[in-house]
């Protein structure tokens, strides 16, 4: 399969990696040099330096074939030019867009995007599923509050295959919400055994975040 990522900031960059790590053609278009050449000296010639919601550069990213394209910048609008472009103009079977403001989701289905993933309303379906009886209020924007979400496939060489999390010395302030195993999803506790494969959802501070996915995907 063959996708094409809008976006080399660290969702990008680590969907990326799990992209290719599972074997599949994967292409990442970013414009700012630093993070192109950072992505290119990590993974090898899978990046392309543009302007992603420019015609000229999907054109040049062969994004006609893409089975996939993939819009994760930080700005909702752009992503939702990327998709538009890439689904109008280039015929693309599949889009998914990033929402980094989830009241813009209604605008993005409406507009012909195929899915939208928003991290915040993630961790909330987690907590109301946690707190089903309270009140809550929604979480502030997670960059404010120096917390980020990583999600990743749990790789068979880490080392917390097999053990449980309250055994598997993850990083300080570190709190995993969700974990799925061969596609059963559950919440998590300090008794949940990770198993190679399974799917983590977790909160933890933004200078763990890199340490973290090192371990899960190591």
């Amino acid at each position: 399969m063959y996708v094409v990522v809008a976006g080399g900031g660290k969702v990008g960059f680590y969907l990326a990696k799990t992209l290719i790590h599972e074997g599949h053609e994967v292409l990442v278009i970013e414009r700012d040099r630093r993070k192109a050449d950072g992505i290119s000296e990590e993974l090898g010639s899978v990046v392309l330096r543009g302007d992603a919601c420019e015609a000229s550069t999907l054109s040049e990213a062969g994004v006609n074939r893409a089975d996939v394209v993939v819009a994760v910048t930080g700005d909702d609008e752009d992503n939702l030019v990327i998709c538009q472009m890439a689904k109008k103009k280039f015929n693309v079977a599949r889009t998914i867009a990033r929402i980094n403001n989830p009241k813009n989701e209604r605008i993005f289905q409406i507009l012909g995007i195929d899915a939208t993933v928003s991290s915040t309303d993630v961790i909330m379906q987690q907590i109301e599923q946690r707190l089903p009886a309270k009140p809550l209020v929604h979480l502030p924007v997670l960059k404010d509050a120096d917390i980020e979400m990583v999600e990743a496939d749990v790789s068979p060489s880490s080392v917390i295959v097999g053990k449980k999390l309250r055994d598997a010395q993850l990083p300080a302030d570190t709190l995993v919400l969700f974990v799925s195993h061969e596609g059963e999803p559950r919440l998590a506790n300090g008794e949940t055994q990770i198993q190679a494969g399974d799917h983590v959802i977790a909160l933890t501070r933004t200078r763990n975040e890199e340490a973290l996915r090192a371990l899960l995907l190591a």
